[in-house]
């Protein structure tokens, strides 16, 4: 096996912990999502010397934690499908494009992300991939 293909198959297992951590960490919200039905169902244990909060206080918490958990769980998805993508030498752009996205998902993902475009970037990546990109003043090559 040589150097490239090792360095894509280690890739492709970092992206695996890397999905399987943002899953987790996609998680989180569901403090927020419990905080927004306990003031939905019971208000009454918020209001110490006042009134309870309102209504659309908890439905806020209960839609952003389901929202930020499931784009958490779609990020994870797309960083779990790169990974196979790797594994079997297929779709480069998807895989480049990812590698650019994680780079947000600091400070496992960027590092993640700066490796995978280094490596995607070589000649012999792109070659055992067959990518051919188009030739420059769009004539074929």
């Amino acid at each position: 096996m040589n150097t490239d293909e090792e360095h894509l198959k280690l890739l492709s297992i970092f992206h695996y912990v890397v999905a399987g951590c943002a899953a987790f960490i996609a998680l989180f919200p569901v403090i927020y999502i419990v905080l927004g039905l306990f003031m939905l169902l019971a208000p009454a244990s918020f209001a110490d010397h006042g009134q309870p909060p309102p209504a659309f206080a908890g439905w806020i918490f209960v839609v952003m934690g389901s929202v930020f958990m499931t784009l958490g769980w779609i990020f994870a998805a797309f960083v779990f499908a790169a990974g196979r993508c790797l594994a079997r030498r297929k779709h480069y752009t998807f895989c480049l494009v990812m590698a650019c996205v994680e780079c947000l998902f600091m400070p496992f993902g960027t590092v993640l992300g700066v490796f995978s475009i280094i490596v995607l970037m070589r000649e012999p990546v792109k070659q055992i991939f067959g990518f051919n990109p188009p030739a420059p003043g769009g004539q074929p090559s």
